[in-house]
């Protein structure tokens, strides 16, 4: 609301918005009064900037956000750690890809992992055994668990063919340290999955498992080590290496 000028507490002056749009005070006043109509949107941009309107309140002018979704808004601090965001995994596999390239680390926390390694036509798995790639250490969700029983409970799939396709994975990872130059760990965690993390030395592709949605179709964050320290990306490598050496390894 934008009183008249002998009201200024309940909203912006009548001189406060000549001041921000450039207007005579009176031309201000017929604005108000209903008698003269706003058409030009550089005059709306003026008065949106001058009044110092939060995005949601510019959209409802037709006006574009100051600060859209995504990074671009923040300052180097902010952009420090979280480098990306994408809608899902698939957006995102153009950069993974591109990570994993140089990486000489691969750190994998998922559930199953089918996805992402356990196919010949995963996510990493061709890429890994054609790169400078020399070591693979895979969390997966202990299959004889608790937790394996209530995630396929909420993902609405019996308890036998999800516990099937964990042991799938972990077969496929054996033939991987078999069969290629690659050492590969598999360690089974007993927690209720939460996070999904792929991390290609100290590039993490991070994103969460919902009560009835999978991991891959989640937003998914690109997060790396930075000179700020960022919180996000040490908090991740301490719980996955924490989880890691709570965990059974069986490979």
């Amino acid at each position: 609301m934008v009183p008249d000028h002998d009201h200024p507490a309940l909203g912006a002056s009548q001189s406060r918005l000549a001041v921000a749009t450039g207007l005579l005070q009176g031309r201000v006043s017929e604005i108000l009064k209903g008698t003269r109509t706003v058409t030009a949107l550089e005059v709306f941009e003026r008065i949106a900037a001058g009044l110092g309107m939060p995005d949601e309140a510019r959209i409802l002018l037709g006006l574009a956000p100051i600060h859209p979704a995504g990074l671009d808004h923040l300052g180097p601090s902010g952009r420090a750690e979280l480098l990306a965001v994408y809608t899902s995994q698939q957006a995102a596999v153009g950069d993974i890809r591109t990570a994993l390239r140089h990486a000489r680390e691969v750190d994998i926390l998922a559930v199953r992992g089918l996805g992402i390694i356990g196919l010949n036509d995963s996510l990493l798995r061709q890429a890994i055994t054609s790169s400078g790639t020399r070591e693979v250490r895979a969390l997966l969700l202990d299959p004889d668990s608790p937790a394996a029983h209530r995630r396929a409970r909420e993902i609405g799939e019996s308890p036998e063919s999800f516990i099937s396709g964990v042991r799938l994975s972990v077969a496929r990872l054996t033939e991987l340290a078999e069969h290629t130059d690659v050492t590969v760990e598999v360690h089974l965690y007993d927690l209720l999955p939460t996070w999904r993390v792929i991390s290609l030395d100290e590039t993490m592709f991070v994103s969460a498992f919902g009560e009835d949605s999978e991991g891959h179709l989640s937003p998914m964050y690109k997060i790396t080590t930075s000179a700020y320290s960022g919180a996000l990306h040490r908090g991740f490598r301490r719980f996955v290496g924490e989880l890691r050496r709570t965990a059974r390894r069986i490979v």
